[in-house]
């Protein structure tokens, strides 16, 4: 799909955590530990934006989560579209492979784009999308999914038969929670899901992530 527009407005986003208070964020892409290695263009701060109808999506299917003994851990949500073009340029780079080891250990770069675990336009930059997983309340740990997230693999796939039956199982409670709460799972991340009636299907945005952004 074409981009029709990309926008730097962010009249209609809100600071994740000013709807769901509870909320983990291990924002990656503030972080050097991502499949690059450094901080991504466009996150100047290491926090979570979505559109005010993700948020509200996503409280919802956070407080189910809450019932069952489960928060929300999330390590990104809106993208930049600045960010999705380093993404790009830095696929064309072929020596830069430093994190391979870790993010994406059989492939070569390029293979990421091909079978869609790197997207040249991004949903996450429609602001609807977010990348997420459960922490247990109980053990205060992250839920074993049987692979972790930016993890570029088959593994990765949710329906991937290839794991334990409880970590098969902790990726489908996931994916039914974000479901019944409108979101939409994709098939090769089991931490991807976006909000099904996006309310911006066509528009790309490119403001920073910064919660001081919002003031403006």
């Amino acid at each position: 799909m074409a981009i029709k527009d990309i926008t730097m407005d962010p009249s209609n986003f809100v600071v994740l955590a000013d709807y769901i208070p509870h909320i983990i964020q291990e924002i990656r892409y503030h972080s050097t530990y991502n499949f690059i290695g450094e901080r991504i263009d466009g996150y100047e701060e290491p926090v979570a934006l979505l559109t005010k109808e993700a948020a509200r999506a996503l409280k919802a299917a956070s407080n189910e989560a809450m019932v069952l003994g489960y928060r929300f851990k999330v390590f990104d949500a809106y993208r930049p579209s600045s960010a999705v073009k380093q993404f790009v340029l830095w696929g064309l780079e072929d020596t830069d492979i430093r994190m391979k080891p870790y993010f994406y250990p059989d492939l070569e770069k390029q293979e990421m784009f091909r079978k869609g675990y790197i997207a040249k336009e991004s949903s996450h930059s429609r602001g609807s999308a977010v990348d997420l997983t459960l922490f247990d309340m109980k053990t205060g740990k992250e839920v074993d999914m049987g692979g972790p997230f930016d993890l570029f693999s088959h593994v990765s796939h949710p329906d991937f038969k290839g794991i334990t039956e409880e970590q098969f199982e902790n990726r489908m409670m996931l994916q039914h929670i974000m479901v019944r709460n409108g979101f939409e799972p994709i098939d090769c991340e089991w931490w991807h899901f976006a909000l099904k009636d996006e309310p911006y299907p066509d528009t790309y945005f490119n403001f920073p992530v910064s919660s001081e952004y919002l003031k403006r």
